[in-house]
């Protein structure tokens, strides 16, 4: 039995993609579903603001409104990669779960890789949603059907990996630890394009 499945959470990634193309962002989750639900939200709202984005007929006004939009969502799902992160430091504890120092350490952290499977859930469903568009050429479907087995590809090894990197968390075999992102561009106070701006306000 695993701590973390990742089967379960691939699959309430798809699930969420889904239904939030039909309805509002939501989440009725608890715990570390509840976490990586708030987490692929700001991923989705941050891949629709991306589209706008890129739109030739959207006003300067508006891409400034975007681009603020996908400023603020990239630093709240960084913010929540570091919560899913904290969520297994906290649960490691509990168990009583400690590694050596020597232990090995992944370059990225499981929650960094929940968030790559949470964008490949994204560019899934709008690849399948290309591919069966109705006025979609058939050079279209085959071009789009072949990058999307390379997503279903990618989703399979990601996922098998990430419950590796997981299990081997829970069985003390690799080292966990939370690393900050540390994004300065939002910050008054790193900014300097910001700070600046406010002395000369001052």
């Amino acid at each position: 039995m695993h701590v973390i499945d990742l089967a379960e959470i691939v699959e309430l990634q798809r699930n969420l993609v889904v239904r939030w193309h039909q309805q509002d962002v939501d989440n009725s989750y608890d715990g570390l579903l509840g976490i990586v639900c708030r987490q692929m939200g700001y991923n989705f709202l941050l891949w629709h603001e991306e589209d706008i984005a890129r739109s030739p007929d959207v006003s300067d006004a508006r891409i400034a409104q975007v681009k603020r939009a996908i400023d603020r969502y990239n630093q709240q799902r960084n913010d929540w990669i570091e919560k899913i992160d904290d969520w297994i430091t906290d649960r490691l504890a509990e168990l009583h779960i400690m590694s050596a120092g020597a232990t090995p350490q992944n370059t990225e952290t499981l929650g960094s890789t929940i968030d790559r499977l949470s964008i490949l859930a994204l560019r899934i469903f709008h690849l399948e949603e290309q591919r069966d568009r109705a006025d979609a050429s058939a050079d279209h479907r085959q071009n789009v059907s072949r990058k999307l087995a390379i997503a279903l590809e990618q989703l399979a090894d990601l996922s098998r990996a990430a419950q590796e990197l997981a299990d081997d968390l829970f069985h003390g075999r690799k080292r966990h630890k939370t690393y900050r992102a540390l994004k300065m561009y939002n910050d008054p106070a790193l900014n300097p394009y910001l700070y600046q701006a406010q002395k000369a306000v001052a």
